[in-house]
């Protein structure tokens, strides 16, 4: 079992992005395209296969290779895949909090937000594929599928 870690809300992520920390999206990139946190980098912890949705089997070693002991803020959509990317990570990487509530926000058992994300509390946003900070820049040799 992991070492628990911080969770914190959009509002601490912005605050601690605005103090140097860097925000990693891992949600696809076609998510991180639709929208994503204003200066994030993605590197989805999961791709598309032909079969669904796979981990991503590169992830914590590009994450590594990029970001080294940065100080990282994981968020995703609504909590489920940033608490996956984050125990993917433990002790490979510096100092490491999730956004819990993602872009759009966290949700309770019936669906309702229960805790609002960075969209939905109005925080900076860009939309497309920043250079440099899309998955297919920052991928190894390219690769942008599950194998």
């Amino acid at each position: 079992m992991s070492a628990p870690h911080a969770r914190i809300g959009p509002a601490e992520a912005h605050a601690r992005m605005q103090r140097g920390w860097t925000y990693l999206d891992v949600r696809t990139p076609e998510e991180f395209a639709l929208g994503h946190p204003a200066g994030a980098f993605n590197v989805p912890v999961e791709l598309l296969a032909p079969e669904g949705m796979r981990t991503n089997p590169r992830f914590a070693e590009v994450v590594r290779a990029r970001f080294g002991d940065a100080r990282l803020i994981v968020g995703c959509k609504s909590g489920n895949r940033s608490k996956k990317a984050v125990a993917l990570l433990a002790g490979a990487i510096g100092e490491v909090v999730e956004q819990h509530a993602g872009w759009d926000g966290a949700r309770g058992d019936f669906g309702e937000v229960v805790e609002p994300g960075w969209l939905r509390v109005g925080l900076p946003m860009d939309r497309g594929a920043p250079p440099g900070r899309a998955w297919e820049d920052l991928a190894p040799d390219g690769h942008d599928r599950a194998e």
